[in-house]
């Protein structure tokens, strides 16, 4: 399993890489001012820092003990993706209405398209940050 000091790099990593794809992507779908689209997407990012620790934290503890290894298959890969956005969604659309001030209809679909981006980013990165830093426990082929 993944020590404390590994998670918050992959953390840090996961978030910086992020917001410097997101802001501007953020501001160009969404016609923000280049400061919103920033305030949103840092804000964002942190509250998913913090939700990235949490989560796989948990999930790492819930594959250890029903799979007895964190090592993920591809198709549990999909799923941690999904299930991390969703989590993620449900923290972030009342201030991201708020902020914004914007219906919540438009918060969700803004805070869709962005989940839709991060599901992506999150499958590629965590891949490669699996394959960079691999485990000792893992043997080659699903990881």
């Amino acid at each position: 399993m993944r020590t404390t000091r590994d998670r918050i790099r992959h953390a840090i990593s996961f978030e910086l890489i992020g917001i410097l794809l997101a802001t501007p992507l953020a501001a160009f779908a969404f016609h923000l001012e280049g400061g919103d689209s920033m305030v949103n997407v840092i804000a964002s990012a942190t509250v998913a820092m913090l939700w990235n620790y949490i989560y796989n934290l948990m999930f790492d503890h819930g594959m250890q003990r029903f799979r007895g290894t964190t090592e993920k298959t591809k198709l549990i890969r999909v799923f941690h993706a999904i299930f991390f956005e969703i989590g993620l969604l449900a923290i972030m659309l009342p201030p991201i209405a708020w902020y914004l001030q914007i219906s919540l209809l438009d918060a969700f679909i803004m805070d869709l398209a962005l989940a839709i981006f991060y599901m992506i980013y999150a499958l590629v990165f965590n891949w490669a940050y699996d394959r960079i830093f691999p485990l000792p426990e893992w043997t080659e082929g699903n990881a």
